[in-house]
């Protein structure tokens, strides 16, 4: 379970990020002491340092999608036909790789 600190610098780095002010560590302590708040020094600048880099409303509006939710719809154009091609070959290499097994020898016989 989240401590209160954890959950303060959470809140803070949303406001923050929902009027899209850089989430820095002095900006996080900041909202804090207007919001009456005190947390432990180290929160805020963990805070800061873990979503340095990173777009907090595009997390906030990916949460339920993941990378390993099946590929994504081709867009209209030349994509698919690229990937069909790429098919085709994967499926010719696979092709060659089995009639290699079948020269009557195994590598303990």
């Amino acid at each position: 379970m989240a401590s209160q600190d954890e959950l303060a610098c959470v809140y803070a780095a949303l406001i923050l990020a929902d009027d899209q002010v850089a989430v820095t560590a002095e900006k996080i302590s900041t909202v804090l002491k207007a919001a009456g708040v005190s947390v432990e020094p180290y929160w805020p600048g963990l805070f800061s340092r873990a979503l340095e880099g990173v777009n907090v409303k595009e997390l906030i509006t990916n949460v339920g999608s993941s990378a390993g939710s099946g590929p994504a719809p081709a867009a209209a154009g030349g994509a698919a036909p690229a990937e069909a091609k790429e098919e085709k070959k994967e499926e010719k290499k696979e092709e060659s790789e089995e009639s290699d097994d079948d020269m009557g020898f195994g590598l303990f016989d």
